[in-house]
């Protein structure tokens, strides 16, 4: 089980065309909850203008959340226009194949793009896809993940320091 993801960045609307691009990536696979969407469902400011610069570019995308709430995950399919899992069981592999079977692209051309090391990186890391580990939008989370945040710092750490050491 690989913790580290394969590019950490500020959040979601830092990803340009050009990074993409430079490591072959077709399509995106987001996560909602504090990744597009804040605990306030505010949504992440940019992420419109983002993703229509994304889409020009080539790149598809759809949305796969752990979400069982469908009016809050598809107000963000809608507003960007693309598909929609929800309820996906990430980190298990089931959703992101999924994912991959309505992209129609290969694997190792997807990055999955989350909030979360220990759904959205073990999850894209499991089924060899680009691992994009963004900051959460917000500190308030659901029960479960509050309580893994602290081991997540803790990942996060040692990956910023490998980094570093690089």
């Amino acid at each position: 089980m690989k913790l580290y993801p394969n590019h950490y960045c500020e959040n979601i609307t830092t990803l340009t065309p050009e990074f993409l691009k430079e490591n072959n990536i077709k399509a995106l696979i987001l996560d909602v909850d504090n990744t597009l969407l804040d605990f306030n469902l505010k949504i992440v400011d940019g992420l419109k203008q983002w993703h229509d610069k994304i889409r020009e570019n080539g790149v598809k995308c759809i949305i796969l959340s752990n979400s069982n709430k469908l009016t809050k995950v598809k107000m963000v399919a809608d507003l960007l226009d693309i598909p929609f899992i929800k309820f996906a069981m990430k980190p298990l592999k089931r959703g992101f194949k999924m994912a991959q079977k309505q992209l129609d692209i290969p694997f190792e051309n997807i990055a999955a793009v989350g909030d979360q090391i220990f759904t959205d990186v073990i999850g894209a890391n499991g089924v060899k896809m680009f691992s994009i580990l963004v900051k959460p939008l917000d500190k308030k989370d659901l029960w479960m993940t509050r309580f893994k945040r602290p081991i997540e710092e803790l990942v996060i750490k040692s990956y910023l320091k490998k980094q570093v050491d690089k």
